[in-house]
């Protein structure tokens, strides 16, 4: 044990920072990205507070088409995309591009769930009291679904996870890459199992941080 720990510990814990720099820097512009996205999907149905039933239907294909495209062809199709953007195709930074294109359509459908969530009559009072549909929404809608929010959000970082173990198949690097290289190529086990017991720490301590976390603010739980 101490000599695989000597040998591969620098490696595996480079490869956990790139995991974790990749997951979570993605987190962030799929949240960016679908957050409005998943807004747009909920007020823009036909009983919504902004209908626009035909563009949202359109809307709403383009995430499903996204959505069902398996990663790992995702990522090879936006190659061109991702030279154009980061200059390079290969490397942490660079499946960034990807690997936000694959969660962003995820991030929507849970935002857009989270609203479906509240009460409609908190929309209702609000229009009654005069409220403009952009003062409901970050007045009313958003400050209101932050607890469902959070406990989707390890889903979101999970599946980004996921996605980030894959991306280091065509060159992404992280934990993915070195569970490739070493686990299967060079035929060394124990390298694959280590990183399988790393992303499964990982993944559990995500749940275990924003599960508690969603609980202390959601409203609803304080009686």
């Amino acid at each position: 044990m101490a000599a695989f720990l000597n040998q591969y510990a620098p490696i595996l814990w480079k490869a956990l920072t790139a995991t974790l720099y990749m997951t979570f820097t993605t987190t962030f512009f799929a949240y960016v990205l679908g957050l409005p996205l998943g807004v747009w999907l909920y007020i823009g149905k036909k009983t919504g507070l902004r209908p626009a039933p035909l563009f949202n239907t359109l809307l709403g294909w383009v995430v499903n088409m996204l959505r069902s495209v398996p990663f790992i062809i995702l990522i090879v199709l936006l190659i061109p995309f991702t030279s154009l953007i980061m200059g390079k195709s290969i490397g942490s930074t660079a499946a960034i591009v990807p690997l936000t294109v694959a969660a962003m359509p995820f991030a929507a459908r849970l935002v857009e769930n989270s609203l479906e969530e509240l009460d409609v009559g908190l929309i209702e009072a609000a229009k009654a009291m005069g409220a403009t549909s952009w003062q409901i929404i970050y007045k009313v809608l958003l400050p209101e679904s932050v607890p469902s929010l959070l406990r989707g959000l390890p889903i979101s970082i999970i599946a980004i996870i996921g996605y980030v173990a894959m991306a280091g198949a065509v060159g992404g690097g992280g934990l993915g890459d070195i569970a490739i290289r070493y686990g299967f190529h060079r035929f060394q086990p124990q390298v694959m199992l280590a990183t399988l017991i790393i992303l499964i720490a990982l993944v559990q301590l995500i749940q275990s941080i924003f599960n508690p976390l969603a609980v202390a603010i959601d409203k609803r739980s304080i009686d």
